[in-house]
């Protein structure tokens, strides 16, 4: 074989170096090295109990980077053996003093079947009408912050300016649907549920970001953090009035496939949640 090998030659080397299931170019070649390996489960009340404390890892996460706004932000996973409800964040408590005991399950009609905390009425509205549009998304976030808020005002995509925003590449989209309006109509919720479960990263025009996973909380709640700088970045090229270099779509195909897959959202939150768990004990209680 002469030249560089094509993506999908590079995956089948991956997938057969040493018999392991390699699915990326990061993972390692040699054996014997620590790194994040997604778990097997032996029963649903193993699964459910690790989708409950990467969803506490991950709205501590928002908490870190400033995302809270008063009472505004909802994120959901669903539950593994009743894929009909989903775990949420608690109405009215701080991103940062979410933890496994006051996280709440519901259903697609917004009633909580456990725990003691009320339903963020918006949270429901939007994220069980994509849950119930779209049975194979596992997670979905969303929260009020500042720079996506405001380039969302726009109404524009992101440009591809960097290896960052490329993880977007033809995997986000701007959504004019009830834009700016409180959704907390159950119609404007489905308009916009038929959109977000389309992309990984949905720009709301007028409100903000949403990011959906159909591979897990982790996958989606990093890449909320990662269009939020993305919208960052942008906002600051834009100040400077100089017309950016743009990625061409070879490069930024090549990127989005190695750098911006679910896998890779996925490894990003394992560092996150390893630093969350070791200084933050108290989400487990």
């Amino acid at each position: 074989m002469t030249g560089a090998p094509r993506v999908g030659e590079e995956r089948a080397m991956l997938d057969s170096v040493q018999g392991r299931n390699r699915v990326s170019i990061y993972q390692p070649e040699q054996d014997g090295l620590i790194f994040p390996e997604i778990p097997n489960f032996a029963s649903f009340a193993e699964e459910r109990a690790y989708r409950k404390q990467h969803l506490v890892a991950a709205t501590r996460a928002f908490g870190m980077h400033g995302f809270d706004y008063g009472f505004a932000g909802h994120l959901t996973v669903r539950d593994p053996e009743h894929p009909d409800l989903y775990w949420t964040n608690p109405m009215c408590v701080h991103f940062s003093q979410v933890r496994m005991s006051n996280l709440i399950l519901a259903d697609h009609d917004g009633r909580v079947v456990e725990g003691k905390y009320a339903i963020n009425r918006a949270g429901f509205v939007l994220h069980a009408a994509v849950h119930q549009e779209y049975p194979d998304i596992v997670a979905m976030c969303h929260a009020h912050t500042t720079y996506g808020t405001a380039w969302c005002a726009t109404g524009r995509p992101l440009d591809m300016i960097s290896q960052d925003a490329a993880a977007f590449y033809n995997n986000h989209a701007v959504v004019g649907a009830s834009a700016g309006a409180v959704a907390v109509e159950r119609e404007s919720g489905w308009s916009v549920a038929k959109e977000i479960g389309r992309v990984r990263g949905v720009l709301h025009q007028n409100h903000g970001l949403l990011t959906c996973s159909r591979h897990s909380i982790d996958d989606a709640a990093f890449w909320f953090i990662a269009l939020e700088r993305a919208c960052q970045q942008q906002l600051m090229v834009e100040a400077t009035g100089i017309k950016p270099q743009l990625l061409s779509a070879k490069t930024a195909q090549y990127s989005q496939d190695h750098v911006g897959n679910d896998f890779i959202g996925w490894l990003h939150f394992q560092t996150l949640y390893n630093q969350i768990a070791a200084t933050q004990p108290d989400m487990f209680d």
